[in-house]
């Protein structure tokens, strides 16, 4: 088996584009052309940016053109419903859905309950099928920023800040019990290194909760800073001399520009890597550690990059360990990187996309990411209009 498999996964694999768009029609194919078409010039996306901030600000009808376009492209819909036919498109090319409450900004206790609340219907809708192999939450979106950098400054909290503070551990804890309960994976979403350093504890305390069994929580691991390879390393000889299992979720990071002009500003060093290529031998280096320990890890690859997902399954056919092994998936956001995503799936390895979801207004951060991304990564969007340009000319397609 371990020799097929390594015969099959080539650096060619993600180029058949004939796999990795053949869920979309050849209308909703020529309407990706544009979309991308459109992301790939940087003066576009940025005057588009604005323009959709204000008329949002000013109430503008514009939720339907908005709906119809970018939010399509990236969100499943505006709640776990409108998401259903996704899920179940994606199930059919067997692909998983990482179902993600894209919600940002809140602030209050009433928001951060609200939000707890519809994670639990995630973690529900989870458990009842096979399709949504893993629940998310953010820890930010079920406490305060300003509260969460005050506890990991090590700063004395007032009695109403400490009382707060132990209602987001306590929401972190129902989170994790119910999905331990309902035994669905869950992943506490990495963020901003000022306030990483307490979800790191709080991850590891609902580990050795409740991974005694398995590995139900999982923390993310951003490998664009530098010292997160020795963390996850240690982080694994926690888990074996406290007897639990090392969920891992490896990324590469979303907030490099943020740590950058931080730690410019408050004289620091940056925790951010010197350059992509030490990114990527941290990474790659996670994914062999990994592979070489999972009596005790489970581990999911979130990640767009080609050469990382090879690395991995390449690694996996000299170790003999099969394509659909429960303990190793990958995943990719929704609307990004089918290649790698339905290519994979074919092969029969565990692939899950991030399908983000929740009102427009609420998930517009996501979005205008989205489109900073795919104009600030080198290649990203040109990538992706690249694929979908050559699986129009295989279908003899025009652009109108």
């Amino acid at each position: 088996m371990a020799s097929v498999v390594q015969q099959d996964v080539s650096s060619s694999l993600f180029e058949d584009t004939s796999v990795a768009f053949a869920s979309k029609s050849n209308p909703q194919l020529r309407k990706t052309y544009w979309l991308f078409a459109m992301m790939n010039r940087a003066g576009l996306v940025n005057l588009g940016t604005f323009f959709i901030k204000l008329a949002l600000r000013l109430h503008l009808p514009i939720k339907k053109l908005i709906k119809a376009t970018i939010f399509e492209q990236f969100c499943g819909g505006e709640t776990i419903r409108e998401c259903e036919s996704t899920v179940q498109q994606l199930s059919k090319s067997g692909i998983g859905t990482i179902l993600d409450y894209s919600i940002e900004g809140e602030d209050s206790e009433a928001d951060f309950e609200a939000t707890t609340t519809e994670i639990f219907h995630t973690i529900d809708r989870a458990a009842s099928t096979g399709d949504i192999p893993f629940t998310v939450f953010k820890v930010t979106g079920i406490g305060s920023v300003e509260l969460l950098e005050k506890v990991q400054s090590g700063a004395s909290l007032t009695p109403d800040e400490q009382k707060a503070y132990d209602r987001v551990v306590q929401r972190v804890d129902r989170l994790c019990g119910q999905a331990h309960l309902r035994q669905v994976r869950i992943f506490l979403d990495a963020e901003e290194s000022w306030i990483q350093d307490v979800i790191d504890r709080l991850a590891y305390t609902m580990m050795a909760r409740y991974n005694t069994q398995r590995a139900i929580v999982f923390n993310t691991y951003q490998f664009y800073r530098h010292e997160t390879l020795e963390a996850y390393k240690n982080a694994y000889l926690k888990a074996r001399e406290s007897g639990y299992f090392l969920g891992g979720k490896l990324v590469r990071g979303a907030y490099m520009e943020k740590e950058r002009i931080r730690a410019r500003e408050n004289n620091y060093r940056s925790p951010i890597h010197v350059s992509k290529e030490a990114t990527d031998k941290d990474f790659d280096a996670a994914v062999d550690f990994s592979l070489d320990h999972l009596t005790l890890i489970e581990v999911c690859l979130g990640t767009h990059n080609e050469q990382s997902c090879l690395h991995c399954t390449q690694k996996m056919a000299r170790l003999g360990l099969k394509p659909e092994d429960t303990r190793i998936w990958f995943a990719q956001l929704l609307g990004m990187s089918d290649n790698i995503s339905y290519n994979l799936a074919k092969l029969g390895y565990n692939v899950a996309k991030y399908v983000p979801y929740g009102p427009i207004d609420s998930v517009m951060p996501y979005l205008f990411r989205r489109a900073e991304e795919n104009k600030s990564i080198a290649g990203q969007s040109s990538r992706e209009f690249r694929l979908v340009k050559h699986e129009m000319q295989r279908r003899n397609m025009s652009a109108v």
